[in-house]
């Protein structure tokens, strides 16, 4: 029955329009069914020829190629394919994550989840959008500094509380933790009064640890420039954590997790068009919501980032501050030198998401690099560096500190920063050239 209705619907639209898409579509789908997806096998690094199947649109491949000496030891889940899809809605969010648990079963969980951030993003996206208008633009008249040292925004503290009670509602969270967020507080019946308190990890039921930066790049709100949600899902590996001060310990070690224990992660990109691209481990996948219908729609089924880009985004004031390998590496870059032999465009938004997006589609590299005043990086390990690093990594490119993975770098406390360079494997290739031929004593940062 389903597959009549959606044939009707299919030879209905294509009626209307007989070269449009969905006339190409029907025809296509009474040929062969639409595969969006490929089992993708333990994925090895170091081989510089490595071939290896990503997840893929009908028969493509790309070659993968990096420097990391590392091995992913999960064995990646099976993407769904889809042999029918109405050209009037296409393949929404619910329908992939439904579809996913399907084919694996061990996943059944994270469809709620993934629904509970669904319903979040759509929120906050309206909140961003009607900011101007509902007077939630500038810092917030208490003058509260989160445990970054910044001093939260508005929306910094909404935001964070509405995707905390989006996820923690799920059933299937065992701790919460958050970029906005500080001291480890139980959940129990005295919700409101602790939801005035600063909050890192709150104890919830379930299997999976959360980490995410609410509102990444919220101090251009009131400037209307793109800002975005970052999110990484782990394992709990704990039976039970309970948030009491002989215990808390335990719970940190829960949320302390290296990127390469990631069972998924993703961004949501507030921009001209809300944007949710994720991964679960088996290629990277966008999603463009629609408000005609409410649902995220599946517009970038296998995201690919190309092998090398020739744009890079990076804060190019800090530059005489950075490492020598850096400083050659962005002038190679800069004036053409390097090993493409091509000028590379300077883009920098100043919101991980908004340049990691456009690094993601149109290649190139992303960088926050340790620098003279900040020794570490600025970007989050848990929050920022390894859900991104995981994504992209899942598109076919690379991240690294400039010596090593940064989905290897096991936190040793939940607000750690690590410097952050990413994007196409070429480009970030070409960056650890320049770095092996110095010793790691002359770094900046030193882990």
């Amino acid at each position: 029955m389903q597959r009549i209705v959606v044939a009707l619907c299919l030879s209905a639209a294509a009626a209307l329009v007989p070269n449009s898409a969905a006339a190409r579509s029907a025809a296509s789908n009474a040929k062969a069914p639409l595969k969006v997806g490929l089992r993708r096998p333990k994925r090895e690094y170091g081989s510089m020829a490595g071939k290896e199947e990503l997840c893929t649109t009908l028969s493509q491949h790309w070659l993968h190629a990096s420097r990391f000496a590392a091995t992913l030891e999960r064995v990646a889940p099976t993407a769904p394919i889809f042999s029918d899809v109405c050209s009037e809605t296409g393949v929404t969010l619910s329908r992939f994550m439904i579809e996913t648990a399907l084919a694996n079963p061990e996943l059944s969980e994270l469809e709620s989840i993934f629904s509970s951030i669904e319903t979040a993003s759509k929120t906050i996206s309206n909140l961003v959008r009607r900011s101007s208008l509902t007077g939630l633009t500038g810092y917030l008249d208490s003058g509260n500094i989160n445990i970054q040292g910044e001093e939260q925004k508005k929306l910094d503290v909404i935001t964070n509380d509405v995707l905390k009670n989006a996820l923690r509602y799920t059933g299937r969270m065992g701790v919460l933790a958050s970029e906005e967020e500080d001291a480890p507080v139980e959940v129990d019946d005295d919700i409101e009064e602790k939801y005035q308190k600063e909050v890192l990890v709150e104890k919830t039921r379930g299997k999976y640890v959360a980490v995410f930066d609410p509102l990444d790049g919220s101090s251009n709100v009131d400037a209307g420039i793109p800002t975005g949600t970052i999110f990484g899902i782990f394992e709990d590996k704990q039976d039970e954590c309970d948030l009491t001060a002989d215990d808390l310990d335990t719970c940190l070690e829960t949320t302390l997790q290296p990127g390469n224990s990631l069972v998924a992660s993703g961004y949501v990109l507030y921009s001209s068009a809300t944007h949710l691209f994720m991964t679960l481990g088996a290629g990277t996948y966008g999603f463009t919501y629609d408000e005609h219908i409410g649902e995220f729609v599946l517009t970038h089924p296998c995201v690919e980032i190309p092998k090398r880009g020739k744009i890079y985004s990076c804060n190019e004031a800090n530059r005489p501050y950075w490492d020598k390998p850096l400083q050659d590496y962005f002038e190679g870059l800069s004036t053409g030198t390097g090993e493409s032999k091509t000028q590379y465009t300077s883009r920098y938004i100043g919101s991980m998401v908004g340049d990691v997006h456009r690094t993601l589609l149109y290649g190139g590299v992303f960088g926050y690099p340790a620098d003279a005043k900040n020794k570490n990086g600025k970007l989050r390990l848990l929050y920022e560096a390894a859900p991104m690093a995981f994504l992209v990594e899942q598109a076919g490119g690379a991240a690294t500190t400039g010596r090593g993975r940064i989905m290897d770098i096991e936190p040793t406390n939940v607000h750690q920063r690590v410097p952050c360079m990413l994007g196409s494997v070429d480009d970030v290739n070409e960056l650890l050239g320049h770095y092996s031929k110095t010793s790691p004593a002359e770094d900046i940062y030193q882990p």
